[in-house]
């Protein structure tokens, strides 16, 4: 995998996204099915047909270490595009998650088999397997673009999309806001407010006298 896009999981998807002028924020709600999970790598995306999985058996085909598996359809529903035994597939290939924008099913098996997986539900409904789907093709999850070699970002935070030519300059701004941070913690720790610190004591107290 990518050491910048390594990096930039570690630093998480809130300190990114920030760091990036709040950009390539997968804004949908999403279930983190392994708890104390996070995932991070280059995406690898399926659009299947409506409420149809066979895109998925193609997918498992074409993943390599390192990949987030991203899956979708053109209308996000209930469906179940995953479980255990594709999801065997994926791990075997080396996928270092999944991001599913519809449902997964087997909880108990996944969440035993240790693979982090963001899914928009969890449903039993199947799928079926009658076209193909696109292996590769641009997909939009929550206000997101993701496109293949994207990296992706996920832990219980949700998830972030970097495009594949903004990763380093992503890393060099989310490094800078990581010393920043860092810097203020030390400040609140040793007994400073960010109330006085960014100047609203002094607003506040001017708007009460005014």
């Amino acid at each position: 995998m990518n050491e910048r896009i390594r990096k930039l999981g570690e630093f998480g998807v809130a300190t990114v996204y920030e760091a990036r002028g709040r950009s390539g924020l997968i804004d949908v709600d999403l279930v983190q099915l392994l708890p104390g999970s996070s995932a991070s790598g280059s995406a690898r995306t399926v659009l299947c047909a409506q409420d149809d999985n066979r895109g998925v058996h193609e997918l498992c085909a074409h993943i390599q270490p390192g990949d987030i598996a991203v899956l979708s359809m053109p209308e996000p529903r209930p469906v179940a595009l995953i479980g255990d035994l594709l999801v065997t597939q994926l791990q075997r290939a080396g996928a270092r998650g999944i991001l599913c924008d519809a449902s997964v099913r087997d909880v108990d098996e996944l969440r035993a088999m240790g693979m982090p997986i963001w899914t928009r539900w969890i449903r039993a409904r199947g799928a079926e397997k009658k076209a193909r789907g696109s292996v590769g093709a641009p997909l939009e999850i929550g206000g997101a673009v993701i496109t293949e070699g994207d990296a992706v970002l996920l832990d219980a935070d949700g998830g972030a999309v970097v495009p594949a030519d903004e990763i380093e300059n992503a890393y060099q701004l989310a490094a800078a806001r990581v010393e920043k941070e860092e810097g203020l913690r030390k400040r609140w720790l040793e007994g400073e407010l960010s109330y006085d610190a960014y100047g609203f004591r002094v607003e506040d107290e001017g708007v009460r006298t005014t």
